[in-house]
């Protein structure tokens, strides 16, 4: 019980500075965006980052387009049990109580997103068990790659 509350207090900061949105950079690594300007940085808004899948938005620079898609992540949990008798005066009687954690580890994610003119952008994502920072990749239909970051 002691180590589940030393848990929740560590990640309690986290939690407050994460809120329900995100922000996940596109560095663009080659193509014609890159070509153009090599210093372009597209910001994305993630939603639900406290989950395991959300919504994405960002727009492309050149041509100006916006994009909406989805990011998704597989977060392995494991669920325990516990059971047993207990004889205090606060809680007497028979105790079950269940509880579910994130497996320690690297998380495989991906994101596709389709912008208003039919470009779409696909690409993955690893990111650790219990965080919501990592890294991955993404190419788009107009011939981009980019690194991701969040």
């Amino acid at each position: 019980m002691k180590r589940r509350a030393f848990v929740l207090l560590a990640l309690l900061p986290l939690a407050a500075c994460g809120g329900k949105n995100g922000e996940m950079q596109f560095y663009p690594i080659a193509g014609p965006i890159a070509d153009a300007d090599s210093s372009i940085v597209i910001a994305a808004k993630a939603t639900n980052i406290d989950t395991s899948s959300g919504q994405l938005y960002f727009r492309l620079p050149t041509p100006k387009l916006k994009c909406e898609g989805t990011w998704s992540s597989v977060t392995p949990k494991v669920t325990s049990h516990e059971r047993g008798l207990s004889l205090t005066i606060r809680d007497t009687g028979g105790k079950y109580k269940n509880a579910t954690e994130d497996v320690g580890g690297v998380n495989r994610g991906e994101i596709y997103a389709v912008c208003e003119d039919g470009t779409r952008i696909q690409g993955s994502f690893i990111q650790g068990s219990g965080t919501k920072s990592g890294t991955g990749t993404a190419t788009d239909t107009l011939g981009n790659s980019y690194k991701l970051l969040f």
